[in-house]
């Protein structure tokens, strides 16, 4: 019996090994030929370069291609994962994806890459994502197949960005990104007022952030809103968008328990000032009249009920 034992438990690692063979002969011919194809038809640096900037110059691109997000006291920024696909796409010549490797227990192990096919330069990240939405409630468990699907997407962008900003050289993403200002600050023909009325209806629409939040953030009435402040609200966009971080980040969402209330009161009492000082003299006289006419005299004592 335990040479039969042995017989099985060697041929069944023989079967399983064959067919990881075959997927990994497969691969491999895959990226062979990309090289191939990538050292037969090398990429142009000035035509790539020059098709980035061109892109760069759509106004709809522009408006997506930063991120901004608060960290402590200063404010992060960078490219989007918008415009690094962009930029990947017309450099040419790089392989970029993500893979889900493998799903179990309640997660799921993920890879992002950038693969340089000419200069062989790979940048690869391998992390984990756990199969649960984060609310103000508490964590909601993941169980729906599209859930799931939308949370690997969601987590592997931002790693695919990372590596593909790592195989680009960093002059083009800099001059892309110069590009991408300059199409922001000299193609929109448009009033200023109108872009902001409208982004302000957006942000209300999409995250609930009201129009005063958003001039607290910016540090001014909205009237005095300039183009760069109405560039730094499309970065935070774009980072609210693509989930790279929250509304609590940028705007302070505080209620003001008296918002309207103070200002009348403010105004009565700028008007009758001499009232007001004889107003605590008075509120002890009538206090107790108030609280006789409905508190038995032989009943519990008027302090006890309101401590």
């Amino acid at each position: 019996m335990a040479e039969v034992e042995n017989i099985y438990g060697n041929n069944m690692p023989a079967t399983r090994s064959t067919t990881a063979e075959m997927v990994t002969s497969r691969q491999m011919q895959e990226v062979q030929g990309q090289i191939v194809m990538a050292k037969k038809f090398p990429r142009n640096p000035e035509e790539s370069y020059s098709r980035i900037i061109q892109a760069c110059q759509r106004k709809s691109l522009a408006e997506k291609a930063e991120y901004e997000y608060p960290r402590g006291d200063q404010k992060i920024t960078g490219p989007s994962i918008r415009l690094a696909e962009v930029m990947a796409q017309n450099w040419g010549n790089i392989d970029f994806g993500i893979v889900e490797l493998e799903q179990k227990s309640g997660e799921s192990q993920v890879m992002a890459y950038a693969w340089d096919l000419e200069t062989n330069t790979r940048q690869t990240k391998i992390f984990s994502v756990p199969h649960i939405r984060e609310t103000k409630k508490g964590n909601i468990p993941l169980t729906k197949p599209r859930d799931i699907y939308e949370q690997v997407a969601n987590y592997g962008a931002r790693r695919m960005r990372a590596c593909i900003l790592g195989v680009i050289p960093g002059d083009v993403i800099e001059s892309a990104i110069r590009q991408c200002h300059e199409t922001l600050a000299n193609g929109e023909k448009r009033p200023v007022a109108d872009i902001v009325r409208e982004m302000a209806v957006v942000f209300q629409r999409e995250f609930n952030v009201p129009l005063e939040a958003i001039e607290k953030y910016i540090g001014c009435k909205s009237k005095a809103f300039s183009m760069n402040d109405c560039i730094r609200l499309r970065k935070v966009f774009t980072s609210l968008k693509d989930g790279m971080s929250k509304r609590e980040d940028y705007f302070d969402l505080g209620v003001d328990p008296d918002p309207e209330i103070k200002n009348p009161y403010e105004e009565k009492a700028a008007g009758k000032g001499k009232h007001r000082a004889k107003r605590p003299d008075a509120e002890p006289k009538e206090a107790p009249q108030e609280q006789t006419s409905f508190v038995p005299e032989e009943g519990i004592p008027q302090d006890g009920p309101f401590e």
